[in-house]
């Protein structure tokens, strides 16, 4: 890079398209990559804490 001068350029071009789309696009585009990413449990502990939690949530309805 010379000085810097690239990565504000790019800075800049991801700034400018951001504030060129509308806000409606964007709340949409949020709410859709919401939507599209797996709960923390799984992403943090796999399918194995999952697991976990779901027998122990059956575990304790039985008891009652």
């Amino acid at each position: 890079m010379k000085g810097g001068s690239d990565l504000v350029k790019y800075m800049t071009e991801q700034f400018i398209t951001y504030m060129e789309t509308p806000s409606e696009t964007r709340k949409q585009a949020k709410t859709s990559a919401k939507a599209a990413k797996e709960p923390w449990l799984t992403r943090w502990f796999g399918f194995g804490g999952m697991s976990l939690m779901m027998w122990w949530r059956g575990r304790s309805g039985r008891q009652r």
